[in-house]
């Protein structure tokens, strides 16, 4: 299954990705200044994924690409895919997996394993 990590940006602004079920991205959400903006429409997303439309483009260097639309609003962009095929699948995992996704948090600066202090000490 796959998952929405929740990050920040270097400007200090809110992001997400949706990561497939072996943890590539799929796709990146646009900027948001809160977090609980990019919770809210995580949470909208899942709850309207038969709603979103999947815009196909093709690159100017040959590689696939889709901007994820709810409603009129670009959503998010994805990642750039070879193949046509394979643009596909990534579609195919968003439908298939997003409205059951886990929501993972790593926007916060504090460290996640809370040992990296004693790490640090033991090095030097």
């Amino acid at each position: 299954m796959g998952a929405f990590v929740i990050s920040k940006r270097f400007n200090d602004e809110y992001k997400f990705v949706f990561t497939s079920r072996k943890g590539k991205v799929i796709f990146t959400s646009l900027s948001y200044e809160l977090k609980f903006e990019c919770e809210e429409d995580i949470e909208k997303f899942k709850v309207n994924i038969d709603q979103a439309r999947f815009l196909r483009f093709k690159g100017s260097g040959g590689k696939y690409f889709f901007k994820l639309m709810l409603g009129e609003l670009q959503f998010a962009i994805s990642r750039k895919y070879t193949t046509e095929l394979l643009l596909q699948k990534g579609i195919k995992e968003i439908v298939t997996y997003a409205s059951r996704a886990e929501i993972l948090d790593f926007a916060s600066s504090e460290s996640i394993f809370g040992d990296e202090e004693v790490a640090e000490e033991a090095a030097e």
